[in-house]
C-alpha cells in the first residue's frame, strides 16, 4: 500500500498546503527564487505536514492555523535539506543535481537560510508564543545537529549515545515538533499532547536508522544516490558503528582510510561495504530500529480511539517496513 493511502481522508487539506509551500517564493531575486522552487517542486514524502494536521485532529482542528503550521514545518525541512547537501558535498539528491551543484555553496547555504525565513514568516499569523517557542528551539536543535555532523565526519571513535543523539537532531525532533505544534495549534490537552511527541520521536528514530540502513542495501535507483553514500561523505551510521564495535579490522581500516580524507571514493568504500553487508550490522540495526517503533506504538494507546489515531499507527508500520 502506497503511504498516501493511509491518510488519503487528509487529501484535501493536503493539497491545499502544498499549493501553499510551492507558492512561498515571492523574491524577485531569480537565481534565489530558481534554487528554491528547484527545492520545493521535487516534492518528497510531505510527512512532516501529515503529521501536523493528524496530531491537530485530537483536537480543536482549525485548519488556518494547521495550514501555515504544516508549512512552516515542511520550509523548516527543506531548508535542513539544502544545508545537508553542502555538509555532505552531495552531488545528488533525489536523483537530480543538488542545488549546491547547481549553483554553489553560498546559493545553496543562502536558500536554506531564506527557506527558515519563511517558514517564521508563515508561524506569524499562530497567536501561540509557545508554538513559536517550541520551533525556535526546533532551528537551532537542527544547527547545532548540523554542526556536530560536521564535527564527526570520519570520526571511527564516537560511541552509540553520540549517534543517538545526532540522529534525533537531524530527523527525530523535526518529526516529533510536527506532531507537537500540531497539538498546540488544536489546543490538545496536555497529556495528549505529550504522547504525539513521544510518538514522533521514536517514529523519527526508527525512520532515521531506517535510512541508515537503506544506504547499503538499496540500490542508487531507488536511493537517488549512489549506495554507502553516507559512508563515502564520512558519515558513521549506525551500520557502520556496529562494525566499529566489534571489528577491530574494520575500525583500524577505516580509521586509516579517513586519516587520508575525511571522505572516501567508491572504490575506497566499497570493501567497507561489503563487510557491513556480510556481517549481522544490517540486522543489528533494524532490531534497534523495531525497538523504536515499538516505544511509537506504546505511546499511541494514550491517545482515543479513531481515524487520526489509526493513520499514525497505519504510518509507524509503513516505516519499519518501508524498502525506499
Amino acid at each position: 500500500m502506497k503511504l498516501t493511502k493511509l491518510y488519503s481522508f487528509l487529501n484535501k487539506d493536503l493539497d491545499a498546503v502544498e499549493h501553499e509551500v510551492l507558492t512561498s517564493v515571492t523574491t524577485e531575486e531569480e537565481v534565489l527564487k530558481m534554487a528554491s522552487n528547484q527545492l520545493l517542486e521535487a516534492g518528497g514524502k510531505r510527512i512532516r505536514p501529515v503529521f501536523v494536521l493528524l496530531s491537530g485532529k485530537f483536537g480543536k482542528y482549525d485548519f488556518e492555523k494547521m495550514k501555515n503550521c504544516a508549512k512552516s514545518l515542511e520550509l523548516i525541512h527543506t531548508g535542513s535539506l539544502v544545508h545537508d547537501d553542502v555538509i555532505d558535498d552531495a552531488k545528488l539528491r533525489r536523483g537530480d543535481l543538488t542545488v549546491k551543484e547547481q549553483f554553489d555553496n553560498h546559493v545553496a547555504m543562502y536558500t536554506g537560510d531564506y527557506m527558515f525565513a519563511l517558514a517564521l514568516e508563515s508561524m506569524g499569523s499562530i497567536d501561540n508564543m509557545r508554538a513559536h517557542q517550541v520551533l525556535s528551539k526546533t532551528m537551532m536543535e537542527l544547527c547545532v545537529g548540523e554542526i556536530e555532523q560536521i564535527k564527526d565526519k570520519g570520526n571511527v571513535d564516537q560511541n552509540l549515545r553520540v549517534y543517538l543523539r545526532r540522529i534525533k537532531r537531524k530527523t527525530a525532533i523535526l518529526i516529533a515538533e510536527s506532531c507537537r505544534l500540531g497539538a498546540i495549534a488544536g489546543d490538545v490537552p496536555l497529556k495528549k499532547e505529550q504522547a504525539l511527541y513521544s510518538y514522533g520521536y521514536n517514529v523519527g528514530m526508527s525512520y532515521q536508522i531506517i535510512d541508515d540502513v537503506l544506504d547499503f542495501t538499496s540500490s542508487e535507483e531507488e536511493l537517488g544516490k549512489p549506495a554507502g553514500s553516507d559512508l563515502m561523505q564520512g558519515n558513521i551510521t549506525l551500520p557502520v558503528l556496529y562494525a566499529i564495535q566489534e571489528d577491530d579490522e574494520f575500525r583500524e581500516n577505516l580509521r586509516l582510510a579517513f586519516s587520508r580524507s575525511s571522505t572516501l571514493t567508491k572504490e575506497e568504500a566499497e570493501p567497507f561495504i561489503k563487510a557491513i553487508k556480510e556481517g549481522d550490522y544490517i540486522e543489528k540495526s533494524l532490531e534497534l530500529s523495531e525497538r523504536y517503533l515499538q516505544k511509537s506504538f506504546q505511546s499511541l494507546q494514550h491517545l482515543p480511539t479513531g481515524r487520526p489515531k489509526q493513520a499514525l499507527k497505519a504510518i509507524a508500520k509503513y516505516i519499519g517496513k518501508r524498502n525506499s
